[in-house]
This record gives structure tokens, C-alpha cells and sequence, in this order.
């Protein structure tokens, strides 16, 4: 099965995780863009160290690309949408074990947009 991805985008236009991966250094921006290739080629199959599901039932439907290089490590979340298509909500820079809650409902906030302008077409 071919598997899309495709990157949310605000009703302004902006792409929260194409900005995202530009400000990060070169051979993380390479790793982030590696692992993207690698959920487009693997789909469902793909598995730890490089996805993750969020637990918890508000976070239902919601993943990470965990990607980790030269000891800086970020997150990129993401949903399976309709059919075989994932799109790519938002990333962050993870300083601290947990989670940032903000970032959590940052990508709720986007897949409940995404969701809503779909359903509208």
C-alpha cells in the first residue's frame, strides 16, 4: 500500500511543520526529513524507536515521529487521516522528559481544523 503524507496547513497558509523543520540545524532538518520518508514508505508497519502513540483518550488518533540526532531531540505530531494519508500537524524542540501539554493541544487544536475544513468540502 502507497502511503500519503502531507503537511497541515493553517487557513492562512502557513505550514507549522514545514516552518519547523527549516529552523532546526542541517543533519537534524536531514534526520526529521529521513524519518518523514520513512512513515511515507512504511506506513502502519512503522514502529518504535521512530513512532509512538500519545496516550490518553483526549490525544485519541494522535502519533509522534520521535527524532532524535546529536543528542537534541524533537517531536513531530501527526494522525492518520482518511484512507492512507497522514498529515504532519506540528513539531517542537523536546527539552524535558514529559510532553509539553501546550504542544499536545496545539496538535489537537490542528486536527480538530483539519478535520472540520475537510468534512466541509
Amino acid at each position: 500500500m502507497a502511503w500519503n503524507v502531507i503537511y497541515y496547513k493553517k487557513e492562512n497558509d502557513e505550514e507549522p511543520v514545514n516552518e519547523f523543520i527549516t529552523t532546526l540545524p542541517p543533519k537534524h532538518r536531514a534526520k526529521a526529513l529521513w524519518e518523514v520518508r520513512l512513515l511515507a514508505e512504511h506506513g502502519l508497519a512503522l514502529r518504535e524507536p521512530y513512532v509512538k502513540s500519545i496516550q490518553g483518550s483526549k490525544y485519541k488518533g494522535l502519533f509522534e515521529l520521535r527524532i532524535q540526532s546529536d543528542g537534541d531531540i524533537s517531536r513531530i505530531f501527526y494522525f492518520l487521516s482518511v484512507g492512507n494519508t497522514f498529515v504532519l500537524l506540528n513539531g517542537f524542540l523536546k527539552k524535558t522528559n514529559k510532553t509539553p501539554v501546550h504542544e499536545l493541544d496545539t496538535a489537537i487544536r490542528y486536527m480538530t481544523d483539519y478535520l472540520g475544513r475537510c468534512n466541509k468540502e
